[in-house]
């Protein structure tokens, strides 16, 4: 959905609702430069060894006209693969999950056509070379609802590449596929897994798979971006030799298409309503730091992992790895860093530097913690502005600045 007309070079009031605690107003007046010219919505949340420190929000819904406030929620993209990667080591710390198992060991039906031994973990850290759907698969927006339709073209599948060798993002497929196995352990669903173990003990404004109830307080996301027209993919794709017809390329592609319609499709009510493990998570900034900082401490006398557990969790997996052929052949770009299932930092990605892991969202949203500094964050945007290929979000430079200084980090 796109915003209105110029709507992002209209400037707007910046000024931030909410609260900083002493020493972080710096943080609050970075919040609002960075917002300065954004015609959306967005939140600012921080916790420090425990306890909330800044709980912010500013600018305006001009989708739905709804009030915003830190109760306003949004659709969180990708930062919901954070969430369901802490569901997956929860069951890994109660000896339930053995990331180094082979995935049919949990889900039998999974091996088929050179799968059999693909590891839980290769899945959660976007290796296992099921990045896409095949494209004769046809999966698209109105598949992406039906749960056991996505997960039995998974199961039926080959690999995209061998499977360990090389590293590409599952932008959807890692959802169904830590989500069904989770779904295989538990018998139930992530999103009851979440709601259960992670929402209810923290109190938690956070759901995958949305209540009717909640999607009033949901803000609309927009972008104003314009996407690569067919003529333009294809002229890229010809420029470096890629043949579209490989289907690695193909379902790439149409990953990419989905992805595209879905930001309008993520407002309606049946989408947000669905289990979309990978991208559809509805939550507030207020929600996703206090989840991150009990992933490093205890929050209300509740911490999530252990150290032990957190260690391995955030341990680097993918930064040896290469592009699959013939994705390789493409500009290198902005390509992520992955532990299993959280992001680590990187040029497009800082977070606060060494020992940071999280997630971001398509269009600028992000959650993460670092445990040196007992530092959780959270960021939340209507407006889907953030090119990674550009670098980091600009709104999210003067924040992450002052908190940086305010936290006495001078380097990475």
């Amino acid at each position: 959905m796109h915003g209105p007309a110029g709507a992002s070079r209209a400037p707007r009031d910046p000024r931030a609702g909410g609260w900083a605690a002493p020493g972080f107003e710096a943080v609050r007046a970075g919040f609002e430069a960075g917002q300065r010219d954004d015609p959306g919505a967005a939140q600012l949340a921080v916790y420090q060894d425990g306890q909330q420190v800044v709980d912010l929000w500013a600018g305006a819904d001009p989708i739905g006209g709804r009030p915003v406030s830190g109760d306003s929620l949004s659709v969180v993209l990708s930062v919901t693969k954070g969430v369901v990667a802490t569901c997956a080591h929860l069951l890994v710390q109660r000896g339930l999950l053995d990331l180094d198992a082979p995935v049919a060991a949990y889900w039998p039906e999974f091996a088929r056509n050179g799968k059999e031994t693909i590891r839980v973990g290769d899945v959660l850290a976007h290796r296992s070379g099921l990045s896409a759907f095949p494209p004769e698969a046809r999966v698209g927006l109105a598949e992406l609802l039906d749960w056991d339709h996505c997960t039995g073209v998974l199961a039926a599948m080959a690999p995209l590449w061998r499977p360990g060798t090389a590293w590409h993002y599952h932008a959807l497929t890692y959802g169904y596929l830590v989500g069904e196995v989770i779904r295989r352990i538990t018998g139930h669903g992530v999103g009851a897994m979440l709601t259960t173990d992670l929402s209810a003990p923290l109190a938690l404004d956070l759901w995958i798979g949305l209540p009717a109830a909640e999607e009033p307080r949901v803000l609309a996301q927009f972008t104003d971006e314009p996407r690569p027209t067919a003529r333009q993919v294809d002229e890229a794709l010809a420029r470096f030799g890629i043949d579209r017809g490989d289907p690695l390329v193909g379902g790439t592609l149409a990953t990419m298409a989905s992805l595209a319609e879905a930001t309008e499709a993520f407002n309606r009510p049946a989408a947000m309503a669905a289990e979309i493990p990978a991208a559809n998570g509805v939550g507030n900034a207020r929600s996703l730091a206090r989840l991150f900082a009990a992933l490093i401490g205890p929050v209300g006398g509740t911490r999530l992992l252990t150290a032990d557990t957190l260690e391995r969790a955030t341990t680097p997996q993918t930064d040896h790895l290469p592009t699959p052929s013939p994705l390789d052949r493409m500009p290198a770009g902005s390509r992520s860093r992955h532990a299993l299932g959280y992001e680590l930092p990187a040029p497009h990605l800082p977070m606060l530097g060494t020992g940071s892991f999280g997630h971001a969202g398509a269009g600028g949203r992000l959650a993460f913690a670092q445990p040196r500094t007992g530092t959780a964050v959270a960021y939340t945007c209507t407006n889907l502005a953030w090119d990674p290929a550009a670098g980091p979000d600009p709104r999210w430079i003067p924040w992450t600045t002052a908190l940086r200084h305010r936290l006495g980090l001078t380097s990475t």
